[in-house]
């Protein structure tokens, strides 16, 4: 499994903190146990968020069509 990019460790990072907080805000938890479990999906989230793949636009080479005298583009 390759190492998640600078970018996708930034996105699970901003999406911890900012489930954190909003959770919290919302929920108006108080207690200890609460709060561990609010931190705890939210650390979840953002583990999810920091390990999906994504896009990118290097790295992969556009298909480039078979040339007309090639066998696979007489097939089609």
């Amino acid at each position: 499994m390759p190492r998640p990019s600078a970018a996708q460790l930034f996105l699970g990072t901003f999406t911890v903190v900012a489930a954190t907080v909003a959770l919290l805000a919302v929920s108006g938890a108080s207690g200890v146990l609460e709060v561990a479990v609010l931190v705890g999906f939210a650390l979840a989230l953002g583990t999810l968020v920091a390990l999906l793949p994504l896009p990118s636009r290097s790295g992969r080479t556009a298909r480039v069509p078979a040339p007309a005298g090639h066998e696979y583009a007489r097939q089609r």
